[in-house]
């Protein structure tokens, strides 16, 4: 057993104390606490140039900005999207009064696999909704040419892929949107928050008034928006999250080549590898636990436990198996066999950048051992 402090999955980035306070003393003296004050304008202007995209709006969370993505789109009807993704995908389809339809994932990347995509169209179907699952990008191009052959949307849930690159540009312009979280476990954190990465000034403007109740002024609401607007407060985290952001991600890559140069000998432990990123950001790193390994995967979650790490199994269940999707016909897992298959066997072990060389030697050296 570990004497020291338990070690999770992912520990919440935060900005040094003596910095954020000037920013918290500025929003105290303007009293402009919310509705697009400074800090929320700054904080979309810094991260249109970090990300390298043209608008972006920001969410007080990231699931608020999928159900607002989808209704900017105007979306209806199904919507084929994974299994294999954190709940927030399929409920923002549900709070649209849209039906998810899962198709299965790829096995290398764990993404949605374009090959299976248009068994599933139907003449409901008006869009594709994709995961970048743990960052990795998905095949656009693929997807892409599906969504162009059947006239279909595509929206990115991209809560994972902050900053992610592959040849040189970002891999959130892909897509009709990009949906990105900011939620305290993400690589670049407002505490809470989120945004949609928007192609253009009209775009951007539906979406700002739908977070905004709908207004289009004081006295005209010309849709049934949300309220989905971030604080001053959060944008100051973030504009500060960001000073440190390039530091942070260096640190997570650090720790990925440790892992792989210790796990990728040990029989039976497959990490998951990246899927083209020119830059990637490290946001989890998953293993595979395969059945020629001593240890079942909920047998090895339970003897990292027993020393003190705390992994998770991510993502455990599908999707498709809770009580709410079950029922769907795309929710068997026969159709699924991929999917359930990594559900079964995935693991994502610690990374943040305050975890150091020494505990990542010895959450190997705990899996490397196992009998």
């Amino acid at each position: 057993m570990r004497k020291s402090s338990p070690i999770y999955v992912t520990k919440p980035e935060l900005p040094p104390l003596d910095e954020f306070i000037p920013y918290l003393r500025d929003i105290w003296d303007r009293r402009v606490l919310t509705n697009g004050g400074p800090y929320h304008e700054r904080l979309e202007h810094a991260l249109q140039a970090y990300l390298g995209v043209d608008h972006i709006a920001l969410f007080c969370n990231g699931t608020i900005a999928l159900v607002t993505a989808l209704q900017s789109l105007r979306i209806t009807g199904e919507v084929i999207t994974t299994p294999y993704s954190f709940v927030a995908t399929a409920h923002s389809l549900v709070w649209n009064g849209i039906k998810p339809v899962f198709v299965d994932v790829d096995e290398h990347t764990l993404n949605l696999d374009p090959s299976r995509i248009e068994a599933a169209i139907t003449p409901q179907t008006t869009a594709i909704m994709p995961v970048h699952c743990y960052g990795h990008p998905c095949d656009t191009e693929g997807i892409q040419q599906i969504a162009d052959a059947y006239n279909l949307k595509v929206i990115y849930d991209a809560a994972h892929a902050f900053g992610v690159e592959r040849n040189g540009d970002s891999i959130l312009t892909h897509g009709d949107l990009s949906v990105l979280s900011f939620h305290a476990t993400k690589v670049f954190n407002t505490f809470e928050g989120g945004a949609i990465v928007c192609p253009d000034d009209r775009t951007k403007a539906r979406i700002d008034r739908l977070k905004n109740f709908g207004h289009a002024g004081e006295t005209t609401v010309v849709a049934p928006g949300i309220n989905g607007k971030m604080s001053e407060f959060n944008a100051a985290l973030g504009l500060l999250q960001l000073k440190h952001l390039d530091s942070a991600l260096a640190r997570r890559s650090e720790i990925d080549a440790l892992y792989r140069g210790r796990l990728g000998a040990v029989k039976g432990i497959q990490c998951l590898g990246t899927a083209g990123e020119s830059r990637a950001n490290h946001a989890y790193f998953p293993i595979l636990v395969k059945p020629d390994y001593p240890l079942s995967r909920d047998a090895l979650n339970e003897h990292l436990k027993d020393h003190g790490i705390n992994p998770r199994r991510y993502f455990y269940p599908l999707i498709s198996e809770f009580p709410m999707y079950r029922g769907l016909p795309s929710a068997n897992s026969n159709n699924l066999p991929v999917a359930t298959a990594a559900s079964q066997q995935v693991l994502c072990l610690p990374i943040y950048p305050d975890l150091s060389s020494g505990d990542v030697e010895e959450i190997c050296t705990i899996i490397a051992s196992a009998k």
